[in-house]
C-alpha cells in the first residue's frame, strides 16, 4: 500500500528521490539522524553501526506511477551506545518525519549477536592492545621494541563463548609488524600472539602468547617503487565507442538493448539490482525483482590457536557496501564508463558519500552466434555485455562483484577475489597440512570464500515454481538397445524441506524457475535456468561454530517463500551470534508452488594458497549463470548488426574492412 506523506511530512522529491527503489540520498541520511536526535535517541556515546534503506512494499513498487510523489521513504537504523554496549534498532520515516518503531536488542541473551564494527573501532582496538603491558612484553620478547607502525588487525571473534565475553562487544586482534611507515605488514605476521579486546570496557581481557616462531622480516612489496621498472612489451589497448554507449540512464533506471533494471546500493549488501526485465516485442517481461549478494563467509581450516576461530562474515560483520572503493577509470573500468555514486552513513550517522561506487560499461564478448553453409558466406554476430560492478576492500582481501547482461537474455554473476593472503609464520621448511608455506617462513592457511546470492525471482510475474533437472543414463537393454541413449528428469521442489539442494556435475544438475501464468510457443511454462559453477560447500563440520553460524553455506541452493524480513542468509547480526538465518527459516516448510520464491545460491573458491598468490594475489573467479530456457520462443539476437558490413574489424594492422566477418 502506498503511504500518503503530503499532509504529515515531506515528499520524496524534496530529498532528490523520484522512485521508491532509488538509492538513499545524503539528504535522507542526514534527515534520519536529525529525527533521532529530536526524539532524544542520540547522545554523545551513540554510534551508527548500520543504516539501511527499508525495502518498500512490493505492491507499492509495482503500482508506482512515474511522476507520483506520495510514497514512504524509511531507513532501518542500528544504534550502539559505546559507553554501555546497549544496542537498539529503529525504523525512521524521513518522509513522515517520524520514528515509526524502536526496540532494544537483547544481545546478552541467547543467541546473542552484535552489529557490524564501526570504522573507529579498528583504531580503538589497536590503541587498547598497544597500551597493554603484556602485549608490549610479548613483542619485546620477539626483539621488537619499536611498535609505532605495527599493525594490530581488528578481527571478528566468531562465536566461542567465554566467561566475561558473552554479550560483550569483542574483537580478537592478531599482530602484523611494520618496520616503518609504508611497509607491507602482512609479510611480517607475529605468530601465536592473540589479544582479546572488550571494546566497551576498553581493555584486553586475555592475551595468548603461544610459541616463539620468528617474525619473518623479508621484504615483500608489490608497489611500483619496489618492484622495479614496468615491462615495456605490452602495447596500448584502446577501447573506444565513438558514438557513445548503447545504454540510457534516467536516475537509477538503466535501459540497454532489451534489458531494463534499476541500480541500488546500500551499506551492507553493496550493489543491488532491482526490477530486471527483458523486452520481448513490445513487452517488458519481468525476470528478477531483486538481485544482490547479501553475505559471504570466509572460514579458515587451520587448527592453530591464531586461526581456528576465524570465519569472517564480510557483510554481516564488516559491511561490504560501507567498505566499497571509489572506482577509477583506466584501473577498475575501461571504455565508455558511467558511474553511480552511493551514500552510506558514517559511524556518527552522518552522510558518507562514496563517489564512483558502481561502474557501468559495455564489453565486447566474442562470438554470440555463427554459421557457415558449404559454399556460402559465413554469418556471424558478435556478443556484447553490459557490466555493472563494484569493489570492496575488507582487511587484506579485495572483492569485486560483477553482474553481466547479455544480448541473448542471459545473466552472469561473477566475483573476483584478490588482495593479500592472510598469512601466518612458521619455521622455514615446516610441513603443515592446514597451511602450506608460500614464501620462506610465511604460511598461507587454507580457507574458503563462500558467497551467497539472493535472487528474488519474478519470471513473468511473482507466481513461480522451482524444478531440479538431472541427466540420467539408461542401462543398455530394451529402453537403450544400442547403449547410446540418455535422458533428463525434472522434479519439482514443492516445499522448503525439499529445496536445500547441492550441485552435481556428474548429472549436470540445474534448477529452473518456471512461470505459473505463461507458456511458450511449444506449450511449456516459460522459465529461467540457474546453472551453478559450484565449488566445495562449507568444509567446517556440522555442530562447529562456523557450521552453526554459516549454515547457508552447507548447500549450493536454498529456495524459500518470499518474506521481506529475510534479507540476510546468516541473519541480521551474525557477529558473535550463535547461529541463525536460512537454516532456521526453512523449518517453517512453506509451500513453493506457484508462489513468490527466493533463490539463495552459494558459490565461491576454496583456497589452498600457492607461492604465486604472494605477495599479492591474482584474481580468483567464481559465479553462476541465469539463462532463459523457454522464456523466449526463439534466439532473441537474430537481428544483431553484421559489423563487417559497416566497415569494422578489418585486416590486422590496416584498419580497413575486408568485407568478411571477423572472429
Amino acid at each position: 500500500m502506498t503511504t500518503d506523506t503530503t499532509s504529515r511530512g515531506t515528499r520524496p522529491s524534496s530529498f532528490g528521490v523520484t522512485h521508491p527503489l532509488d538509492m538513499l540520498t545524503a539528504e535522507e541520511v542526514a534527515a534520519a539522524r536529525d529525527i533521532l536526535v529530536r526524539h532524544g535517541k542520540v547522545g554523545p556515546a551513540t554510534r551508527f553501526p548500520r543504516l539501511l534503506p527499508v525495502e518498500p512494499d512490493k505492491q507499492a513498487v509495482l503500482g508506482h506511477l512515474p511522476g507520483t510523489d506520495d510514497f514512504d521513504r524509511s531507513v532501518l537504523v542500528t544504534l550502539l551506545d559505546t559507553s554501555t554496549g546497549q544496542i537498539s534498532e529503529a525504523v525512521v520515516s524521513v518522509t513522515a518525519d517520524a520514528v515509526t518503531s524502536w526496540r532494544d536488542l537483547a544481545t546478552a541473551e541467547h543467541p546473542y549477536g552484535q552489529p557490524q564494527y564501526l570504522l573507529e573501532e579498528y583504531g580503538r582496538a589497536a590503541e587498547i592492545v598497544k597500551a597493554d603491558p603484556r602485549w608490549q612484553a610479548a613483542m619485546a620478547r620477539r626483539g621488537i621494541t619499536d611498535t609505532t607502525d605495527t599493525f594490530v588487525a581488528p578481527l571478528a571473534p566468531g562465536f566461542f563463548p567465554r566467561e566475561g565475553e558473552t554479550g560483550r562487544r569483542m574483537i580478537r586482534s592478531l599482530t602484523f609488524h611494520r618496520r616503518h611507515a609504508g611497509d607491507n605488514p602482512w609479510a611480517h605476521p607475529v605468530e601465536g600472539l592473540i589479544a582479546h579486546v572488550d571494546l566497551t570496557g576498553g581493555k584486553v581481557t586475555r592475551l595468548e602468547d603461544d610459541g616463539d616462531v620468528p617474525v619473518p622480516l623479508d621484504d615483500w612489496h608489490y608497489t611500483p617503487e619496489h618492484t622495479g621498472p614496468a615491462r615495456t612489451t605490452l602495447k596500448p589497448l584502446e577501447i573506444t565507442q565513438p558514438e557513445g554507449p548503447s545504454y540510457t540512464v534516467d536516475g537509477t533506471l538503466v535501459r540497454w538493448e532489451n534489458w531494463s533494471l534499476r541500480v541500488g546500493f546500500n551499506a551492507q549488501e553493496g550493489l543491488v539490482l532491482n526490477q530486471i526485465t527483458f523486452r520481448d516485442g513490445d513487452e517488458d517481461r519481468p525476470v528478477i525483482y531483486r538481485a544482490s549478494v547479501p553475505e559471504m563467509v570466509v572460514p579458515y581450516g587451520d587448527t592453530a590457536t591464531t586461526r581456528y576461530w576465524i570465519s569472517y562474515f564480510d557483510a554481516g560483520e564488516y559491511a561490504l557496501g560501507k567498505n566499497a572503493n571509489s572506482l577509477k577509470l583506466g584501473c577498475d573500468c575501461l571504455g565508455e564508463i558511467t558511474y553511480f555514486d552511493a551514500v552510506v552513513a558514517d559511524d556518527h550517522g552522518n552522510p558518507m558519500p562514496i563517489p564512483h561506487a558502481v561502474c557501468m560499461h559495455e564489453e565486447d564478448y566474442g562470438i554470440l552466434w555463427k554459421h557457415t553453409e558449404l559454399g556460402e558466406p559465413s554469418h556471424v554476430r558478435r556478443s556484447r555485455r553490459l557490466v555493472l560492478s563494484y569493489f570492496a576492500t575488507v582487511g587484506n582481501y579485495d572483492y569485486g562483484f560483477f553482474w553481466y547482461f547479455y544480448l541473448d537474455g542471459s545473466i552472469q554473476m561473477e566475483t573476483k577475489a584478490t588482495g593479500i593472503v592472510f598469512a601466518g609464520a612458521a619455521e622455514p621448511g615446516t610441513e603443515n597440512p592446514h597451511a602450506p608455506e608460500i614464501a620462506p617462513g610465511i604460511i598461507g592457511p587454507v580457507h574458503q570464500h563462500i558467497f551467497c546470492a539472493r535472487l528474488d525471482m519474478s519470471v513473468d510475474g511473482p507466481a513461480n515454481s522451482v524444478e531440479e533437472e538431472n541427466l540420467v543414463g539408461i542401462p543398455t537393454g530394451p529402453r537403450n538397445p544400442h547403449g547410446n541413449a540418455f535422458t533428463y528428469e525434472r522434479v519439482r521442489l514443492s516445499r522448503e524441506s525439499e529445496a536445500a539442494r547441492d550441485a552435481n556435475s556428474e548429472t549436470g544438475r540445474r534448477w529452473y524457475v518456471t512461470s505459473a501464468n505463461r507458456r511458450n510457443a511449444v506449450g511449456k511454462p516459460t522459465a529461467y535456468q540457474l546453472t551453478p559453477m559450484a565449488g566445495p560447500r562449507l568444509m567446517a563440520q556440522p555442530g562447529s561454530s562456523a557450521g552453526n553460524r554459516a549454515e547457508f553455506a552447507r548447500h549450493h541452493l536454498w529456495v524459500t517463500a518470499y518474506d521481506p524480513a529475510e534479507r540476510f542468509p546468516a541473519g541480521d547480526y551474525p557477529n558473535q551470534h550463535a547461529g541463525g538465518g536460512i537454516g532456521r527459516w526453512v523449518h517453517a516448510d512453506r509451500p513453493l508452488t506457484d508462489t513468490d520464491v527466493v533463490l539463495w545460491h552459494t558459490f565461491g573458491p576454496t583456497h589452498i594458497p600457492r607461492p604465486e598468490d604472494w605477495p599479492v594475489m591474482p584474481v580468483d573467479y567464481s559465479g553462476f549463470w541465469l539463462k532463459p530456457h523457454g522464456f523466449l520462443d526463439a534466439n532473441p539476437a537474430l537481428d544483431l548488426p553484421d559489423w563487417s558490413a559497416r566497415g569494422h574489424g578489418g585486416q590486422a594492422g590496416t584498419g580497413e574492412s575486408t568485407g568478411d566477418c571477423c572472429h
